[in-house]
């Protein structure tokens, strides 16, 4: 029963009723329903809206313009796509006037609507109406509405990256648009990622029968080889096989005719350590004279899984027999060292290969069931990085004031290192890691030992000690010391130890040899 148009206010309703509905088997119909009655080019705006998402990210509407009350409209009239043209007209005002010219473009839409569409969309423009999880419900809501296996629709929206994608095509097309989902060289997907976990024990006893793989601190790539050539892509599906003619070189050197590999390059120095991550980055990133970058910093691929070989697709298989196809095509030293072991009774070797890998300069282990398949684009639980965690205990500089939910709290730490000289050196901020009680303990405390207070936050007394988890190091001119610290985040505060117990700049470059200023 296409009739063309989707009104905004079966959307509301459906949104309203999905939101209320507890069985999941209610949800389905609902969307099934929907989306029987949709049109291909209503899902860019349909999909988005049920997940309580604007197409257009934020608008910079202001609760000033959303809070006049309007009158409502008696009965429904606005389209979906109507209401998307003026959203997208109202987010594309700038300069002198667009306040006013937003707000009356909004009053105009609200006086459109009728009360249960007003607030619906006053929830949309908000971000107040985010439906979590909708994404897996949605799904097998299109699988009811265009009679195809809801397994069929889950592989094609992994493979194309978004539902929406795939719900245009199946709407416009029908079940045969599926074909266009599949695995093919040429067709980047999206990697597999690893969620983590604190230890080797840890990850072992939850997967059982597993393997134990370096990790390595270089850039993912997927390498894609047929008979016309090979083409590299990153973990964002960008396309950068003209950087990178060695890879595309040691790929041509591999058995197999057509392949698509999983692994990371990475860049080692003369004794086969790795070099820093930043090296590897900014080679993979340089464009520009590619042949004397290969020179000076060459790289190396690792790959560590095969996800398609000659025309196979092996992403259902388990691990344990996609790595037999990748050790087929592969030889060992360009594959990544792992150890495989049965279960808890091979602790032992497991922690071993970890001490052994981080003796080699890298940055931990991965641990992945031997028996689950691929699961491009998604955290799967059947990989788990455990990665040593570093701690340094730093004095706090300064604060910043929060946004958010955080205004009124400082929350921006200002976190300094010792220095040989008696001072304190910057070495990186940090908001992470913070509970409420903590924000508004340090909220008091640092105002305390505030020297100064400006707009932006606080600068303290260096007399407060924290305790801080951090990935590594990066060379940064924008630091005192010449590096910064990776993805800190505050573990505890320790009153008990003084400033001049804090960890100095120099013991800190001692643990990080790779990472020089």
């Amino acid at each position: 029963m296409h009739h063309g148009c989707m009104l905004l206010s079966r959307l509301a309703d459906v949104s309203r009723e999905v939101a209320a509905a507890s069985a999941r088997s209610r949800k389905i119909a609902l969307l099934a329903e929907l989306f029987r009655d949709a049109e291909a080019d209503d899902v860019p705006i349909v999909i988005p809206y049920l997940a309580g998402r604007l197409p257009q990210g934020r608008l910079g509407v202001g609760w000033k313009a959303l809070s006049r009350p309007v009158a409502p409209a008696g009965a429904p009239s606005l389209t979906v796509r109507e209401v998307d043209a003026r959203l997208t007209e109202l987010g594309q005002l700038a300069g002198p006037g667009s306040q006013a010219e937003r707000a009356r473009l909004v009053g105009e839409l609200m006086g459109a609507a009728t009360e249960g569409e007003q607030r619906f969309l006053l929830g949309l423009i908000t971000g107040e109406v985010r439906q979590g999880a909708l994404d897996a419900v949605a799904v097998e809501g299109l699988a009811v509405a265009t009679d195809v296996p809801a397994v069929d629709v889950r592989r094609a929206v992994m493979l194309a990256g978004s539902l929406q994608t795939v719900a245009r095509a199946l709407l416009g097309e029908g079940p045969a648009a599926l074909d266009r989902f599949r695995l093919t060289v040429g067709r980047p997907v999206l990697p597999m990622l690893a969620h983590t976990a604190s230890s080797v024990t840890e990850a072992v006893g939850k997967l059982g029968g597993c393997a134990v793989e370096e990790k390595l601190d270089g850039i993912r790539v997927q390498v894609h080889r047929d008979p016309d050539g090979v083409r590299i892509y990153t973990r964002t599906l960008d396309d950068i096989t003209d950087r990178l003619p060695e890879v595309t070189s040691a790929a041509r050197e591999l058995a197999g005719g057509r392949f698509i590999l999983d692994g990371e390059v990475i860049a080692f120095d003369a004794g086969g350590r790795p070099r820093s991550f930043q090296e590897t980055a900014g080679r993979v990133g340089s464009r520009t004279d590619v042949a004397r970058a290969a020179e000076a910093v060459p790289v190396s691929p690792v790959f560590f899984d095969a996800l398609s070989v000659d025309g196979r697709d092996l992403l259902d298989l388990p691990f344990a027999e996609r790595h037999a196809e990748l050790a087929r095509l592969v030889p060992e030293p360009m594959r990544v060292r792992r150890t495989v072991v049965s279960g808890e009774e091979d602790l032992a070797a497991a922690e071993e290969f970890l001490r052994e890998t981080l003796r080699r300069g890298h940055e931990g282990v991965v641990v992945k069931s031997l028996d689950a398949p691929y699961s491009a684009g998604r955290r799967g639980a059947s990989w788990l990085k455990v990665k040593p965690v570093h701690t340094l205990d730093l004095v706090v500089l300064a604060a910043e004031w929060g946004h958010g939910r955080r205004t009124g709290r400082l929350s921006n730490l200002h976190l300094g290192a010792r220095t040989a000289d008696g001072g304190f050196a910057m070495l990186g901020k940090t908001f992470k890691g913070m509970t409420d009680a903590m924000l508004a303990w340090q909220t008091e405390r640092l105002r305390e030992l505030a020297v100064e207070e400006r707009g932006w936050g606080v600068t303290v007394r260096p007399e407060l000690v924290v305790e801080i988890a951090y990935d590594g190091l990066q060379r940064s001119t924008r630091y005192p010391a010449g590096v910064t610290l990776r993805f800190a985040r505050v573990v505890r505060y320790r009153e008990d130890k003084r400033p001049e117990e804090a960890d100095t700049v120099e013991t800190l470059l001692a643990a990080h040899p790779q990472v020089r200023p």
